[in-house]
C-alpha cells in the first residue's frame, strides 16, 4: 500500500522513515550472545584440554551420565547472561526467553535421541537459535515505518500483529531525543514525542535475587546470596510508537521540531483566534436576525 493512501486532504508527505539497520543492535545482542556462546561452548567441549580434565573430575559425581556436566555449564552460563541482559535492558522477559530456549533444546536432545552426540548438538542448536534470532529481529525492524507529514506523524510496526498510531503536532508538549555510541558514529537516533497526557513516558522496574525465602522492601540488599532492583521514570515508548533509530538523525530531529513549533499557537495568536471566533458568532447571529426580519416582512406583505 502506497503512502498516498494514508494521506488526508491537503496533507503532503515530508519524510518516510525506517529504523537504521544497526538501531536494533541492543536486541540483536541477545541473539548474538547465544550464537557466540554456542561457538565458544563447541570449542570448549570438543577441543579444549582444560575441559577434558574438568569433565573427568565431574564424572566421579555423575557416573555414566557424561552429558550432565556439559548440560549444567551450558545452562549456567546462559542463565547468567540472561540475568545480566535483564538488568541492563530492564526487561525480565529476556531471562525467561533464555530459559525457554534452554528447555526446548534440552527436550529435543532427550526426546530426539541426541544424547550420544550432545557435544555436537548443543553448540549447533545454540548457533542456529542465535542466527534465527538475528533474522527475526531484523524482520521486525523492517516492519517499522514512520510517515512524517505536514499535519501529523504516522507510526506503523509489527509482524504478527500490526500496530499503528497517529500523532498530531498540536498534541506534542515535549520532544525527547537520544543517540547511543553507534548512533553518533552512523548518524541515527531515537526521537520520542511526548504528549500532555504523558504518552511517551514510562516506568521500568527490574529485580534480581537469589537466596532463601523471605520478603524485603529494600531496593538492594544481601539476603541469602544477593538481591537488587532498579526503577526508572524515563521517556520511553514501544519502537512502533516512537521514531526509533531514524536517520539522518539531526535532519529528522530538526524537521520534527520545526513542524511541532509551527503548530504551536502563541498567546497573541490565541487571542486573535478567539476574537475571530467571537466575530464569526456575531455575524452568524446578525445573519439569522436579518433572515427572520426578512421573513416577517414577506409575511406582512402577503397579509396586506
Amino acid at each position: 500500500m502506497g503512502v498516498e493512501e494514508d494521506l488526508l486532504k491537503d496533507e503532503h508527505l515530508e519524510k518516510e522513515l525506517k529504523p537504521h539497520p544497526l538501531s536494533f543492535f541492543s536486541l540483536q545482542s541477545i541473539a548474538i550472545f547465544f550464537l557466540l556462546w554456542g561457538i565458544v561452548f563447541g570449542w570448549l567441549i570438543n577441543f579444549s584440554s582444560y575441559w577434558v580434565g574438568f569433565e573427568n573430575f565431574l564424572k566421579g559425581f555423575f557416573g555414566g551420565f557424561v552429558f550432565i556436566p556439559s548440560l549444567l555449564v551450558w545452562w549456567a552460563v546462559t542463565l547468567i547472561g540472561g540475568i545480566v541482559f535483564s538488568l541492563l535492558f530492564i526487561r525480565w522477559r529476556i531471562f525467561f526467553l533464555y530459559i525457554l530456549l534452554l528447555a526446548i533444546g534440552t527436550t529435543i536432545m532427550f526426546i530426539g535421541g541426541w544424547l550420544s552426540v550432545y557435544h555436537i548438538f548443543i553448540p549447533v542448536y545454540s548457533i542456529c537459535m542465535g542466527l534465527m534470532g538475528i533474522v527475526v529481529i531484523d524482520w521486525y525492524r523492517r516492519s517499522h515505518k514512520y510517515i512524517v507529514t505536514n499535519f501529523r506523524i504516522i507510526f506503523k510496526g509489527g509482524i504478527i500483529r500490526k500496530r499503528e498510531r497517529t500523532l498530531r503536532y498540536d498534541k506534542v508538549t515535549d520532544i525527547e531525543s537520544s543517540q547511543g555510541i553507534m548512533g553518533q558514529i552512523f548518524d541515527f537516533g531515537t526521537i520520542i514525542p511526548i504528549t500532555q497526557s504523558g504518552f511517551g513516558l514510562g516506568k521500568d522496574t527490574s529485580f534480581a535475587a537469589m537466596g532463601v525465602g523471605g520478603t524485603t522492601k529494600k531496593r538492594f540488599g544481601l539476603f541469602g546470596i544477593f538481591g537488587g532492583s532498579r526503577e526508572v521514570q524515563t521517556p520511553r515508548a514501544r519502537t512502533y510508537y516512537e521514531l526509533h533509530g531514524v536517520y539522518p538523525y539531526k535532519e529528522v530531529r530538526k524537521l520534527i521540531e520545526s513542524l511541532v513549533q509551527g503548530s504551536v499557537i502563541v498567546p497573541y495568536q490565541k487571542e486573535q483566534v478567539e476574537y475571530q471566533k467571537e466575530q464569526l458568532d456575531i455575524q452568524k447571529q446578525m445573519k439569522a436576525l436579518l433572515e427572520k426580519q426578512l421573513e416577517l416582512k414577506n409575511q406582512d406583505e402577503e397579509d396586506s
